[in-house]
């Protein structure tokens, strides 16, 4: 490593544009002394470590080399998480993920301990943690006789020691200066894992500490910006915004059985995908194939557990059928630029952009469907793939 050390002293004067005779001047040496530091045919004292650090304007442990080491091993481990959790897909319930999520955990666990600080691992571990606590218990709830709402069995899940391991996780992350969107995605997580374990004060807490809805970047960004790039601002709030009003339509109607088995249920769903269709008017959805498809699954379910006609549940099927398939191309091929009038300026997508739905997708899915559901199904060539 010593030898190591003059190479990085010399690739820093020169970043600096600063000669041997600067660099001794500043340290009360010669010049000749910095010369043979550079050669490695000596090595500064231990105490000059410091102050060359200090003129450098970097870490000891840069100065050393350990940090290109340190990010390295970091972005090393990052990256076969993120391939370990992304192909796992976007459907998650009790006993849904492999063994290779826990294996996983395990490793994360370990990073942190030896990069005990560093954000990004402590939100991949949070991250894991929930996923597999979710595999591992499921949650359970209750519907409210005071309410009408289906509420959260705290003292169910409150035992999931997942969650809980996954709870620290996040908090320590919030205490480590993480990056603005490790932060938001930190707090997306942890804001309803707190109310699923009961720690509503806390939630609110950190959710009052927010800003509020109007002075987010999407909102303001197109404030901020002019011609290609305010196009661009204006698409991406958009789409900000009917995505966060999807989430709490299909939540609030969720949490409401008298709401999700009436037509007025489903009629308010339906309401949401045409308003994407209304966006998305020549059908190219971009990113969003998934989230209008997860609408169509939504009223599978809906028609089929309150008596809906076949034709109906088949007809939602197609529909979601058609545009997960449109995303799995999109995530296949990249290269996709939108073209609707509203969002034409978005960025394009490429190769490796979009999360996979996952290799089981729809198997897992059809274990979900009634059996004569999947029947009807079967019958359909146009859907082999999903029994494969």
């Amino acid at each position: 490593m010593q030898l190591n050390l003059g190479i990085k002293i010399r690739e820093l004067r020169r970043r600096d544009g600063r000669t041997q005779d600067n660099l001794a001047e500043s340290l009360g040496v010669t010049a000749q002394a910095v010369s043979r530091w550079e050669a490695g045919r000596s090595y500064p004292d231990m105490e000059m470590i410091p102050a060359i650090a200090n003129y450098f304007h970097v870490s000891i442990d840069e100065l050393f080399g350990y940090h290109d080491e340190r990010e390295e091993k970091i972005r090393t481990i990052l990256e076969k998480a993120s391939g370990i959790l992304t192909k796992q897909g976007f459907t998650m319930y009790q006993g849904s993920l492999s063994e290779d999520v826990l294996e996983c955990v395990n490793m994360l666990r370990a990073a942190s301990e030896e990069f005990p600080n560093e954000p990004k691992i402590l939100l991949k571990l949070a991250q894991a943690l929930h996923m597999w606590g979710w595999n591992k218990y499921g949650a359970k709830g209750y519907l409210s006789d005071s309410s009408g709402i289906i509420e959260d069995d705290i003292e169910y899940n409150s035992q999931n020691v997942y969650w809980q391991e996954a709870v620290r996780a996040y908090e320590k992350l919030l205490k480590c200066a993480p990056s603005p969107e490790d932060r938001e995605m930190a707090i997306r997580h942890i804001t309803p894992l707190y109310c699923r374990m009961g720690e509503y004060e806390k939630a609110k807490a950190l959710v009052n500490d927010q800003n509020a809805l109007v002075v987010c970047k999407e909102v303001l960004l197109p404030l901020a910006t002019v011609g290609e790039e305010k196009a661009r601002y204006q698409g991406e709030r958009i789409m900000a915004l009917l995505g966060n009003l999807q989430f709490a339509i299909f939540e609030s109607v969720a949490l409401r059985p008298w709401v999700s088995s009436s037509e007025y249920g489903r009629q308010i769903l339906w309401a949401v995908i045409q308003f994407y269709d209304t966006v998305f008017i020549d059908g190219r959805c971009g990113r969003w194939h998934w989230d209008i498809g997860d609408l169509y699954l939504t009223l599978v379910h809906y028609e089929t557990d309150n008596g809906g006609s076949m034709e109906n549940i088949l007809h939602y099927f197609d529909k979601c059928f058609d545009h997960c398939k449109a995303y799995e191309r999109i995530y296949n091929e990249g290269e996709y630029q939108y073209s609707a009038p509203l969002v034409s300026a978005l960025p394009k997508i490429d190769k490796g952009d979009l999360a996979p739905l996952g290799d089981d997708f729809w198997k897992r899915q059809l274990r979900t469907f009634h059996k004569n559901v999947v029947d009807e199904i079967r019958k359909n060539p146009k859907y082999a793939e999903c029994f494969e």
